[in-house]
């Protein structure tokens, strides 16, 4: 059997938006991918499918998964059709996540010094002081460049009219690059012409860019500051990323034990002593960082490590304390902050979120409940949500109630139909649901955003839930040069 016959047997429900076909035709950007397609054999594509699968498992490219009660490494499922994004919407995507961190960045430097977006009433005050993330610790805390989110992920999805939205701004450690990256070097593998045909622009820059960016926030003036990535270790679900990321850069990979402070300066233990660090890329958790700070209990930071920082003798990346603005609740004041500061119309736009603390916007979600997604205003990872229209009356009644305990940490969206791509899957070719993260790198020459991200995919058929932890899988993204 050939694969044109698997693209005439490809169905899409008519209220979705489906990234290939449109009105049983397939879209321009999608037209040589097709082609090429058209000339293969399904056993063909089985051959690429396995491949895929052995190249990831021989490089070990894996996540955990915690939801089970026990760490169980997974192979990350990776599909072998590309998502295909066109210049335009690239342009356009670009523009609107350059806006919107350029605000957010004003932003955490506003809360945690003049406040100016609080005392004008833009932002409630008590919607800062109750997040979990406002750190006092970082009021009128130096930050170098007044840059404090210098690595971003932010989510995007596309509705049924074809039109992306901001799902969420992730600026703490996001994670996933590094699959992005392996996505990348898989499709070379398997479709090594394809993409040189295609002319798809590259995303193996990221490591180069994002090295420059940690070299250019050293604090001392010299050729080779020294640089870490601080992991949590090896039982971190992303601790893959950790030691890609690593190796691509060429910098030390290093655990709390390995670094020491002594007179506000940060060491690594090496071989031959003590070696200052001038900039540490941290993916441990902001309460974890520092023991005589945060959690005393913390084995996984280093004491005396925010003393360092508040000298200006170390950098860290991303800054302490942005958890504040990417809270969920605090995302429905993104666009207003876009206006506050650059004086501006956001060019992407917000998914409406009803925020459960006020009393007729909570009655309206309670009332529709079967249509909304209720998320923690802090949680990740797909942990701790409702899906109204699968979720049981039970569960509906039980979440509820939680929400009356609490309404602070939860917030509701209206269920977003998201746009579909072809996904390859048991011989067959079949629409399945994906949504978007594009990685931004801020330094102190300004914002740049690799040409695609990750795009992630809900595997399991009429799912809308595409987190790697609820069983998701990605693809790789192509980004067409103009």
């Amino acid at each position: 059997m050939q694969a044109s016959e698997l693209i005439n047997q490809y169905y899409v429900d008519s209220n979705t938006w489906d990234e290939m076909y449109k009105d049983a035709s397939v879209r321009e950007q999608y037209k040589s991918v097709v082609e090429f397609m058209q000339q293969l054999s399904v056993e063909e594509l089985n051959h690429k499918e396995e491949l895929a699968k052995r190249l990831f498992m021989s490089q070990g490219i894996t996540f955990t998964v915690y939801s089970s009660g026990e760490g169980i490494e997974k192979i990350f499922p990776f599909d072998i059709i590309p998502r295909i994004i066109t210049s335009n919407e690239w342009t356009y995507i670009e523009a609107g996540i350059k806006q919107r961190l350029k605000a957010l960045n004003l932003f955490l430097k506003d809360v945690y010094n003049e406040q100016f977006i609080i005392k004008d009433g833009i932002v409630p005050l008590e919607m800062i002081y109750s997040c979990p993330h406002y750190l006092r610790e970082m009021y009128k805390f130096p930050v170098p460049h007044d840059i404090y989110v210098h690595i971003a992920g932010i989510d995007l999805i596309r509705n049924s009219d074809g039109s992306f939205y901001i799902l969420e701004d992730n600026l703490r450690t996001p994670s996933g690059v590094s699959y992005m990256l392996e996505n990348r070097e898989i499709t070379k593998r398997i479709f090594p012409d394809l993409l040189p045909k295609s002319t798809v622009r590259t995303v193996m820059e990221y490591p180069n860019i994002l090295h420059k960016n940690l070299v250019s926030l050293s604090p001392r003036q010299i050729a080779n500051p020294t640089i870490v990535l601080l992991t949590p270790g090896i039982y971190n679900s992303a601790y893959f990323e950790h030691t890609t990321l690593a190796r691509l850069m060429g910098v030390e990979l290093v655990e709390g034990r390995d670094l020491v402070v002594d007179n506000h300066r940060v060491y690594m233990k090496t071989t031959s002593g003590l070696q200052q660090v001038d900039v540490i890329y941290r993916r441990v958790d902001d309460e974890f960082l520092d023991p005589l700070v945060f959690n005393p209990d913390s084995m996984l930071g280093v004491g005396g490590i925010m003393s360092a920082y508040r000298k200006g003798n170390v950098a860290i990346v991303n800054a302490v304390g942005n958890g504040v603005a990417d809270d969920k609740a605090i995302y429905t004041f993104v666009p207003a902050m876009i206006r506050y500061y650059l004086n501006e119309e956001p060019i992407l736009k917000n998914v409406p979120t009803y925020h459960l603390e006020k009393t007729e916007e909570k009655e309206y979600v309670f009332n529709n409940m079967e249509k909304m997604v209720i998320k923690k205003t802090n949680g990740s990872g797909g942990y701790g949500m409702l899906m109204g229209h699968t979720a049981t009356e039970q569960e509906i009644v039980d979440y509820k109630n939680e929400i009356i305990k609490d309404p602070r940490q939860y917030i509701a969206q209206p269920i977003i139909s998201l746009s579909s791509a072809p996904c390859y899957m048991n011989g067959k070719l079949q629409p399945r649901r994906v949504d978007l993260r594009p990685y931004a790198l801020c330094g102190p020459d300004g914002i740049q955003i690799v040409p695609g991200g990750l795009t992630r995919v809900a595997l399991r058929e009429g799912s809308l839930v595409v987190n790697s932890s609820q069983g998701g899988g990605s693809k790789d993204t192509w980004v067409l040069a103009g």
